[in-house]
């Protein structure tokens, strides 16, 4: 009996145009070739803080001046990794469903399918969440300008929270889809090792840092802002091998896809 395909996806709003240098997904392209670009758009979308201590100390002694284009970079960073990790998993999703499909274990695996398919709606609703960041930058800069450098750590401290409680969201729905489809490319004969459940985080004490950076004239977020780019080096550390077991087992299965 003909494995029946699985639903189609609810139709996606058009990619918006990004400037030079931002990455974006292929739409029209193989599943193979979606896997592929998003996973050689790693170093473009992953930025990876490799000196936080300068970073902060920069930020320090240039009154805060630097400590915007860390903030910029945060959440450029989160927004474009979660744009890129949508596609690959989305792609990696489909590519597993026709290896399925064709190996005679896609009724079989369906269930997984399934899972998966709930898993990757929340990633994709996140990627319409509003997180422009040049849009946060004016944002902080403006409210600054208006009522000065104390409350103008109001939109920035608000920033922070927002990366903090995507990253949680994020993680924990993109290392469901991981868990489901190491399963599924071990059932086709690859060995993409499962996410350690155990390197979720969970959500930082908002209201008590919040309450530490007033109390400390701001001091306390020079420590947050570092809390924050340690975290974001941290998942991508998780993600990273993964990827490249997914990219092997890709690679194993469709060695001529184009």
């Amino acid at each position: 009996m003909t494995a029946t395909p699985p639903p189609p996806p609810p139709p996606q709003p058009a990619q918006p145009v990004v400037p030079s240098g931002v990455w974006s997904p292929l739409p029209s392209a193989s599943p193979v070739q979606r896997i592929r670009a998003a996973y050689a758009a790693r170093n473009d979308s992953d930025y990876y803080f490799s000196h936080i201590g300068l970073d902060i100390f920069l930020t320090i002694i240039t009154l805060n001046i630097y400590g915007l284009v860390v903030f910029y970079r945060l959440m450029r960073r989160m927004r474009e990794h979660n744009r890129r990790r949508l596609e690959l998993l989305d792609a990696a999703n489909e590519f597993a469903w026709g290896q399925a499909t064709e190996s005679g274990v896609a009724e079989e695996l369906r269930p997984n399918f399934e899972r998966t398919s709930v898993n990757l709606a929340v990633l994709r609703q996140m990627t319409t969440d509003f997180r422009e960041p040049a849009v946060w930058l004016v944002i902080v800069i403006g409210v600054t300008l208006v009522s000065g450098l104390y409350l103008g750590f109001i939109p920035w401290m608000v920033g922070l929270i927002l990366i903090d409680g995507d990253l949680v969201k994020h993680d924990q729905n993109e290392g469901a889809v991981e868990a489901e489809l190491s399963a599924i490319f071990a059932r086709l004969g690859q060995n993409v090792p499962a996410p350690d459940p155990g390197r979720v985080k969970g959500k930082q004490n908002y209201a008590g840092r919040i309450v530490a950076t007033i109390f400390t004239c701001s001091i306390y977020g020079y420590w947050w802002q570092a809390n924050a780019m340690r975290d974001g080096n941290h998942h991508f550390q998780w993600n990273w091998p993964w990827e490249d077991a997914l990219a092997g087992a890709v690679q194993a299965l469709a060695p001529d896809a184009t």
